[in-house]
């Protein structure tokens, strides 16, 4: 899931300046996950927001709606007449979400509330960690499920460098090698001759140096 955190209060208050109304719009899915954009979140800024108005001796009126998904039009086109009334909308989406909104409505200002992290995965009770980079070519089936463009500080593609110690990173010695969990993985897996195999210099055209990327489905087209 995408992982995102709340900006400060601060910086979105003074982001607002100068508006007296304001949908805040959160977001359903992976920001409700990570606890930063979901309803909850959303009802508490906008009280918080407004409260602070309140003591500058300043209107803002903040009302809340929540699209099961800000990057998907279908729920856009839902909450289009609360979106298309307000005077600015506060996005508590992911960077996507924020991007979506500002299409969907060009003639409206549109603010990110959020700041998005990474594709991660959820470790433990608010705890994420990244673990993919969306790189568009995956090579997890040779590195026994163990991504180094993620994991690895250096992004090494056949084997460790020489300044991991102990299983653990030189760049950070609280964060495993990546090389030593993909090593222990393949050797549980009897798989390790994969490691002998080694890897072509990567063909970074799928990752973002081209501009945005995109995915068609022809076959889901009508």
């Amino acid at each position: 899931m995408i992982v995102a955190e709340q900006k400060s209060f601060d910086e979105i208050a003074e982001s607002l300046e100068g508006f007296q109304s304001v949908v805040v719009a959160a977001c359903g899915t992976c920001v409700t996950v990570c606890m930063s954009g979901g309803e909850k979140e959303a009802l508490k800024l906008a009280d918080m927001l407004q409260i602070d108005a309140v003591a500058k001796g300043k209107k803002l009126a903040a009302t809340v709606i929540t699209p099961t998904r800000q990057c998907d039009m279908e729920f856009l086109d839902e909450n289009e007449e609360a979106l298309d009334s307000a005077e600015c909308i506060l996005s508590l989406g992911c960077g996507a979400g924020v991007q979506f909104l500002a299409e969907k409505f060009p003639d409206k200002v549109v603010l990110p509330g959020l700041n998005t992290e990474f594709i991660g995965v959820n470790r433990d009770l608010g705890y994420w960690t990244e673990m993919c980079q969306g790189c568009g070519d995956c090579l997890l089936a040779k590195t026994g499920g163990v991504c180094p463009v993620t994991r690895c500080s250096k992004i090494n593609f056949n084997g460790p460098c020489g300044g991991s110690f102990s299983g653990k990173c030189e760049i950070d010695k609280e964060t495993d090698c990546a090389w030593q969990l993909i090593y222990d993985r393949l050797k549980r897996l009897g798989r390790v001759e994969k490691l002998l195999e080694i890897q072509e210099v990567r063909d970074w055209r799928t990752s973002r140096d081209g501009g945005p990327r995109s995915v068609k489905r022809e076959d889901m087209i009508v």
